[in-house]
């Protein structure tokens, strides 16, 4: 698995599950720096193209585990959300690296998960007392 490779086919998944709009749907930006095994791909959907998504980010990291196997970390994250889901791809005989970025868009492309809300009447006080004399 090439790093760069795989950064292209996410992107070309990306424009496939996309809706077709004239002069593409999103503005991509990339970063790639091979010493580190880490990639970027920044989205943003172009002004005139009127899409419903949120601008963001895929940061791949790609390194090798204790068992020589190769595994690649790929961080999702949206404009205006704290969720940072990863999806992990573990390099087997049988991975399909194209359908794994094709997987990884298509997570990428339905959006940031519900963030789980909380309220101040779920809270329980907690009395905490000092063990120290």
């Amino acid at each position: 698995m090439r790093l760069l490779s795989f950064l292209n086919d996410i992107e070309r998944a990306l424009l496939a599950e996309s809706p077709v709009v004239d002069g593409g749907a999103w503005e991509t930006t990339r970063i790639v720096n091979f010493h580190h095994g880490l990639a970027r791909l920044t989205l943003a959907p172009r002004p005139a193209a009127d899409l419903p998504f949120a601008p963001g980010a895929i940061f791949l990291q790609a390194f090798s585990l204790a068992d020589g196997s190769q595994c690649v970390k790929a961080n999702l994250n949206w404009k205006g959300s704290e969720a940072l889901p990863i999806v992990s791809v573990y390099s087997t005989p049988t991975t399909n690296w194209k359908l794994e970025a094709s997987r990884i868009a298509s997570t990428w492309l339905e959006g940031p998960p519900a963030a789980m809300v909380t309220s101040a009447a779920m809270e329980q006080p907690v009395h905490l007392e000092s063990v120290a004399s």
